[in-house]
């Protein structure tokens, strides 16, 4: 693996995750308490021993940049390791920002080039997963492929997402569609139990969607970026572009749990799940495997008198007299007495607040970080140090499915109320 460089390409604006991205690249965006999206390609290429990572991106990368340098640091004595942000920027050869995954890569081609390397790895920084990334390279080297495309097998609702592929028996890919609906749909189903699936299961997924991760091997990604400087996307333009010259395509079919978090319902969705019980869709909790992050160093979390069932609460947490069903709290969460949540998503605090200052804040009409006594989140997602005040009702009381309302500090994606970074929200405010 140490002839394998990563490149994780951080997403555009993540329009479709915004408020979440409002201050943040979409790979920074919180996960599951403690950890932040980037963290799953990069976990998933420490434990396949690849250490030579770049990540791309061009939206707020302040707080992405901070995270990577806090927590990652593979520069051993006599070791090349290294995780490193590549912003977007703008030069006289090049004078453009990204303008697609593809685009991203051929602008810093020139230092991919300098790596002594034989394949380029080519991850998304905003999916959970997890997968073995050797197995991956190893089956694009043995079967001799000049790119290998990870597949999942999906149904036909989920196919029509997706770009598709069709294989032979033995997953070499002879046709690329990107998105087909309708009789072109039909055409692109395959028999998914020659790669392992059960009778059962292929017919239920006879479709093999491109999962946006990629294996060049060394001249055919070059080749294909500077063949054509108007193909800015990988899956749209290069991949079809590559079968049409007669490259050997191979697909990696991975047969397991993958969510694309490209939406805040499916960002709440997938947080939600990991509360399940006994056996989540994603676990954390795998020693052999397990997910890095920052270490913070925080004490451990404190319960007064609280009534928690199926949820993460993520360290530093201090909860009193509450009632905490089926929610993912992140670290430093702070949640006063007689307050309910439920069905909701807290991504806690980056500070504590002392007694003393809270005290202060009160009694100068201020709001401490936190949930205030006697409120109710139903459905909601509550952003980083955002201060919810006493007797409020975060209830989407009007049902209500699209709505803005940065003024007030609250935004509402797919009936979700996502309140913003750092907003306060007034006592007795009903949402």
């Amino acid at each position: 693996m140490k002839r394998v460089l990563a490149i994780i390409l951080g997403g555009g604006a993540g329009t479709r995750l915004y408020p979440l991205t409002k201050m943040r690249a979409k790979p920074a965006v919180p996960l599951a308490g403690k950890y932040r999206l980037i963290d799953i390609p990069i976990s998933n290429c420490i434990n396949s021993s690849i250490n030579k990572m770049y990540v791309l991106t061009q939206f707020n990368s302040a707080s992405l940049n901070r995270h990577l340098t806090q927590s990652y640091n593979l520069s051993a004595p006599f070791g090349q390791g290294f995780v490193e942000v590549l912003a977007a920027q703008q030069t006289p050869d090049s004078p453009s920002w990204f303008e697609g995954t593809a685009d991203a890569v051929r602008k810093y081609q020139w230092l991919f080039q300098e790596w002594d390397v034989d394949e380029y790895l080519i991850l998304s920084g905003d999916q959970l997963y997890r997968m073995d990334y050797s197995r991956f390279v190893e089956h694009h080297r043995s079967t001799g492929a000049d790119l290998t495309v990870a597949a999942l097998p999906v149904n036909k609702e989920q196919a029509e997402s997706f770009g598709l592929m069709r294989t032979d028996n033995n997953g070499q890919i002879n046709q690329f569609s990107e998105k087909p609906t309708g009789e072109a749909l039909k055409l692109m189903a395959v028999d998914t139990s020659r790669f392992g699936l059960t009778k059962e299961a292929s017919k239920d997924k006879p479709y093999l969607a491109s999962m946006g991760i990629y294996i060049f091997s060394r001249k055919t990604l070059f080749d294909l970026l500077n063949k054509n400087p108007s193909h800015k996307d990988f899956g749209k333009e290069i991949i079809p572009e590559s079968l049409a010259r007669g490259d050997k395509l191979m697909s990696y079919v991975f047969d397991d749990y993958w969510e694309d978090i490209g939406t805040i319902g499916a960002f709440y969705e997938a947080n939600l799940a990991l509360t399940q019980q006994p056996a989540p869709p994603f676990s954390f909790y795998d020693e052999k495997f397990p997910i890095y992050t920052r270490p913070r160093y925080l004490p451990p979390t404190k319960l007064v008198d609280a009534q928690i069932t199926d949820s993460i609460i993520g360290e530093g947490s201090i909860l009193k007299s509450c009632s905490i069903h089926h929610c993912v709290l992140g670290v430093r969460s702070r949640v006063e007495s007689e307050v309910v949540l439920q069905d909701s998503l807290v991504m806690g605090s980056d500070f504590f607040e002392s007694a003393e200052e809270r005290d202060s804040l009160r009694q100068g009409g201020g709001i401490p970080l936190g949930v205030g006594q006697g409120t109710t989140v139903k459905r909601a997602i509550l952003d980083k140090n955002t201060r919810i005040g006493n007797n409020v009702a975060i209830i989407n009381k009007d049902r209500v499915e699209e709505a803005d309302r940065p003024e007030a500090g609250f935004y509402i994606r797919n009936g979700i109320v996502v309140v913003v970074k750092n907003a306060s929200i007034s006592d007795g405010t009903i949402i």
